[in-house]
């Protein structure tokens, strides 16, 4: 397997061709923590070849969880260099600036609390927005010190190498944008101009450091017209080894205009960056890294061999499961928990939590603890009964059985996946059911007693004599026309339309060619999203009414929402209306109105779906109470949420048995 095979990366030889892109988890503190040290060591312990660590920051102008400033980090950096050398793994560092585009909250500080940012010109950033400082001369030469200081103190500290972030949007790309350099001094201007600034770093970089320390570059078309193109980093890689200032190339894709494509969603094919990528890649005679959502060995093994591509970068797939390579070489890839790519818990929740999290994997953060490595059997055995083959049932089940419970499933359909089942019937979404396929998997491997086609009733349960009962038996569309903002007015004449729920229409065969239908939303998450999507898919005029200000206002940062409403806006049949409500209908029309009053709009109507918040089933769980003495809700049954809830109560729930 060529993927397995060594490769030298200038003075530096990795074990293999597999590296981890720096990717942000928060779980710095500005230096480097346990927890950050012991999230890297799980994933060196499976046998990547190189770990690109996150985002430091080498200057004060700009910030992050990594700082070079801070007086612990080089002393801290001796707990991933102590996992490095147990595991033969290179661990390299991304040194960054954001310039306008700082990150969000950082170590309990708001950047809109902080001095202006520093850019190009004077351009804001669409992350901050915050109108920054054209950078003079001497901030230049600051900065570009900032990267050379850092870069030292990263070979003093022990670590292999460095790359130097010039793409995503962040400082040194926003000197090469024609869109945000409106410089008429040598670093505006012409492309070679543009390019000075990065030249000045990357020579900075190299001078400052040893023969025997890795230099590479991390640079991304911006996918925006006039921004930084393909050329553009042809041109750029070309200059850089015609001075012998880079070892490798790390190429990757988008920037904050283009989001959706700097990380992928499930939306988007496995490889969907080698059509920028290779280009880029053929210019080049260093090593090339490339990345793009590959799964497994063998996607990764397929662009080896038929690309110019050296290293592929296993990221995400390596997030959801820090085991991939190690089952995957001992035959065992269809035991790899796959990564859906729903960017839940890995760029959404850096927003939402404060931190990277996995939808599918709820150790991820806590390594040190949560390691499923680390689990080891139940102390004293219990007869566990889970109800329910949703997600949150499934990973009940799933851990109860890794601890050697006696575990027994009941699950009343022929399928199991519960509501992933129906989300994977709208558009681009198929692969979100890929999670439940591989807990179904896992728990007939683990020898789980599966009762399919089986309602559960309390003496079915009792039968069993069970020390614990885990109820995940789910939710029930609540089609009752009640919206959160305005719970003293429902919807007038509500039944008149016949509403429908979303497993209604995603389950439906009819046709809706042609008809005006309404889809209001009160959850805000990707249901409604999905299911106009289908809609408009059918042929139908869809008008989305929401009380929230985005679309998907729950998955905005998960890259989900903006390519569905990329791919509605095409034809002109998907029509928005935010901050609204359904007032009521009156025979074959609807009456919409701002959650804040004002005129009462009216549009022809033929059909209505509503999407709120579901109604929990605990009917067994009242009904086994007192009876057993565990009985525990999860999921949807406890309360209706989103996955990574979902399948984080089942785990943790089995897991406390």
């Amino acid at each position: 397997m060529k993927l397995m095979e060594p490769i030298q990366i200038g003075p530096v030889r990795s074990k293999n061709r597999i590296f981890r892109s720096a990717h942000t988890t928060w779980f710095g503190d500005g230096s480097v923590t346990d927890e950050f040290a012991a999230y890297h060591e799980e994933r060196a312990r499976d046998g990547v070849g190189v770990t690109m660590l996150e985002l430091l920051s080498v200057h004060p102008s700009t910030n992050s969880r990594l700082e070079a400033w801070n007086p612990r980090l080089e002393k801290d950096y001796a707990k991933l260099v102590r996992v490095s050398e147990k595991y033969d793994t290179l661990l390299m560092q991304q040194i960054w600036h954001g310039g306008h585009n700082h990150i969000t909250v950082v170590n309990g500080v708001n950047p809109l609390r902080l001095p202006a940012p520093w850019s190009s010109c004077d351009r804001p950033g669409l992350m901050l927005g915050v109108t920054p400082i054209p950078m003079t001369k001497s901030m230049i030469d600051e900065v570009v010190e900032g990267f050379a200081s850092s870069a030292r103190l990263c070979e003093r500290a022990g670590l292999h190498g460095v790359e130097i972030h010039a793409a995503h949007g962040y400082l040194l790309h926003q000197f090469l944008s024609a869109n945000l350099n409106e410089r008429e001094d040598e670093y505006g201007g012409s492309l070679e101009n543009r390019a000075r600034f990065v030249m000045e770093v990357c020579r900075a970089v190299r001078s400052g450091v040893s023969k025997n320390f890795a230099v590479g570059v991390r640079l991304s078309p911006d996918l925006v017209p006039g921004g930084v193109d393909v050329a553009t980093n042809q041109y750029l890689v070309e200059r850089l080894e015609a001075e012998k200032l880079i070892d490798f190339v790390n190429l990757s894709l988008g920037s904050y205009h283009s989001f959706p494509k700097l990380v992928g969603a499930m939306q988007e094919p496995v490889g969907y960056e080698l059509p920028t990528s290779i280009p880029i890649a053929q210019r080049a005679n260093v090593v090339r890294m490339a990345i793009g959502r590959f799964r497994t060995l063998d996607e990764a093994e397929q662009v080896l061999r038929d690309s110019p591509i050296d290293m592929i970068g296993l990221t995400r797939a390596m997030i959801a499961d820090p085991t991939l390579i190690r089952k995957t070489l001992a035959g065992q890839s269809e035991r790899v928990r796959p990564c859906i790519a729903c960017n839940q818990g890995c760029v959404a929740g850096l927003e939402a939590d404060g931190r990277m999290g996995c939808a599918v994997n709820p150790a991820v953060g806590y390594e040190a603890t949560l390691s499923e490595e680390l689990m080891k059997p139940a102390a004293k055995k219990r007869n566990v009964v889970v109800v329910g083959g949703g997600p949150a049932g499934l990973e009940a089940a799933r851990i109860a059985a890794l601890r050697s419970h006696k575990v027994t499933l009941f699950e009343a359909s022929s399928e199991m996946g519960g509501m992933l089942n129906f989300a994977a019937m709208c558009p681009t979404r198929h692969g979100i059911r890929d999670i439940a396929v591989w807990q179904e998997a896992e728990i007939f491997h683990l020898g789980v007693d599966v009762r399919m086609n089986t309602y559960a009733e309390t003496e079915d349960i009792l039968a069993l004599s069970p020390d614990a009962v885990i109820i995940a038996t789910g939710s029930y569309p609540r089609v009752d026309g009640w919206i959160a903002t305005h719970p003293h007015s429902p919807v007038e004449n509500f039944d008149s339309i016949k509403p429908m729920s979303s497993l209604d229409v995603l389950s439906s065969n009819q046709s809706f060619a042609g008809k005006h239908i309404i889809v209001s939303d009160d959850v805000g998450h990707y249901e409604a999203v999905g299911t106009s999507e289908f809609l408009v898919n059918k042929g139908a005029d869809v008008t989305f009414v929401s009380r929230h200000a985005a679309l998907g206002f729950h998955v905005v940062g998960a890259s989900a929402a903006d390519t569905a409403l990329e791919r509605l806006m095409r034809d002109g049949r998907f029509h928005r209306r935010m901050q609204s409500r359904v007032v009521g209908f009156d025979g074959n029309q609807v009456r919409i109105q701002t959650i804040h009053g004002g005129p009462v709009e009216t549009k022809p109507c033929d059909a209505a779906v509503f999407v709120s918040a579901n109604k929990p089933n605990r009917d067994l769980y009242f009904a086994l109470d007192k009876k057993v003495k565990d009985v525990i809700l999860v999921g949807d049954a406890h309360a209706p949420r989103f996955l990574q809830i979902a399948i984080s109560e089942g785990h943790f729930a089995a897991r406390n048995l």
